[in-house]
Formats: structure tokens, C-alpha cells, sequence
């Protein structure tokens, strides 16, 4: 059954690359059409019911070609969308922008190690954690509430610690 499909490819590969080629308007994208269709059509199995292998061939190669049209339009839709994203400002941090952050950083990881043992850890369980307030009280075994009143004093903490100090 392989060589047989492998000789049906093989006699239908140049029709195959004339059909795909106007679809999606290129010899070299019409050559990558169709070996993706090969192999699916290849990796078909062999219960498959195919009546008309050919017919069924032809079907995958037109079917990958919308699809490769599809997805080309797709990413042209904007005209000049290249040129757009050129003029746009990096999205990374300037070297005193990166500075100021570390600084912010340390002196949130310090302000943190000020904070009590429960405080801190109900703070880094819900902020940093990604837990809800149920999930750190039943772990630190205590009410919804004290957790929600901990995080609370433990940002406002956080916040005291990053303001500017008025001299």
C-alpha cells in the first residue's frame, strides 16, 4: 500500500505543483504545500477508506494552500505594519530605568524581611503565590479576614518603605 501511494505521488507531483502554485502564488510555497500533503496523505493509514486516492491527494494539497492563503492574509493585513513596528520606541528599559528597578527591588525584598513571619508569608502566598485568601488562611491556619488585613499591612509596608524620605 506505501509504494502504492508513493508512486501515485510521484506520478501526480509535478499537476500537484502546478495546482497548488496559483493558489498560493508561489513555486517554492507550492513546494512545501505539497510535501506537507504528502505527508499526510502518507501518514494516512492503511484502513482508511480512500475510493479515489488521487482525487483524495489533490483535495489535501488544495486544502493546505487555503489555508497557507489564509494565514498569509492574515499576517498582511495591516499595509506597512513592518515599517510601523520599526518606528515604534523598544520596549525594553533604558540602563537608568533597569537601575531604578533593581533599586525598588531591594528595597521591597528588605522591607519584606522587616514584616513578622506570618505577615511576610500570607504577603508572598498571595501576591507572589498566586493564592487565593482562603487557600493562605487554611495554610497558616487562621480567618480570611486576618489574611486579607496581613497582605494589607504588608503592601502598605512595601509602599511606606519605596517613598521618598522628606527631609
Amino acid at each position: 500500500m506505501a509504494d502504492e501511494k508513493l508512486q501515485l505521488y510521484l506520478t501526480h507531483r509535478a499537476a500537484l505543483l502546478d495546482y497548488a502554485a496559483p493558489i498560493v502564488g508561489c513555486r517554492a510555497r507550492a513546494e512545501d504545500v505539497v510535501q506537507e500533503a504528502w505527508l499526510r496523505f502518507s501518514g494516512q493509514d492503511a484502513q482508511a477508506d480512500i475510493r479515489h486516492p488521487a482525487s483524495y491527494l489533490y483535495r489535501i494539497v488544495r486544502n493546505l494552500a487555503l489555508d497557507l492563503t489564509r494565514r498569509t492574509a492574515t499576517e498582511r493585513v495591516q499595509p506597512g505594519g513592518d515599517d510601523l513596528l520599526d518606528d515604534l520606541p523598544s520596549s525594553s528599559a533604558s540602563p537608568e530605568r533597569e537601575v531604578s528597578n533593581q533599586n525598588e527591588l531591594e528595597t521591597i525584598s528588605r522591607a519584606l524581611a522587616q514584616l513578622p513571619e506570618r505577615t511576610r508569608r500570607a504577603f508572598e502566598m498571595h501576591r507572589l503565590g498566586g493564592f487565593t485568601l482562603q487557600q493562605v488562611a487554611a495554610e497558616l491556619g487562621v480567618s480570611t479576614a486576618l489574611v486579607h488585613q496581613l497582605v494589607h499591612d504588608a503592601l502598605r509596608h512595601c509602599m511606606d518603605c519605596l517613598e521618598p524620605e522628606d527631609d
